[in-house]
């Protein structure tokens, strides 16, 4: 099952990171966490990881919406954007919330998780 909508772009990985803050604003996400895997897993387990960042993303409209629909959508909130090297490579990828939305047996999350994949893969789209 494919859960998530990613692309290889042709910038290095601080460019990447850059742009994809630009693009998320643009399409009303604000960054609520950021987790640098490679630091974390270089502090905790002493590992050499390539570059790879994880970005919670939310849209507050969207999120008041999903919790007025769902109180514990929570669960599968902020949505996760993450931009990873790999072999000399960059890639930008965002979780698909039709997907993880599609667990959550409530109606009323369909149209909202469909809006806000709209606007993920547009961000993607656009770096």
């Amino acid at each position: 099952m494919q859960y998530g909508y990613k692309k290889q772009v042709n910038l290095h990985y601080e460019e990447t990171l850059e742009k994809t803050r630009e693009e998320l604003q643009k399409e009303g996400f604000g960054v609520l966490t950021e987790i640098d895997v490679k630091a974390t897993l270089k502090k905790k387990l002493n590992v050499d990881f390539d570059n790879y960042i994880i970005l919670g993303a939310c849209n507050p409209p969207f999120a008041y919406q999903a919790l007025q629909a769902e109180e514990d959508i929570g669960l599968l909130l902020p949505c996760n954007v993450i931009i990873y090297e790999t072999g000399g490579k960059t890639f930008v990828s965002a979780m698909l919330p039709t997907v993880a939305m599609s667990m959550v047996e409530n109606e009323n999350l369909r149209g909202i998780a469909v809006q806000v994949e709209e606007k993920l893969k547009k961000v993607i789209d656009n770096i």
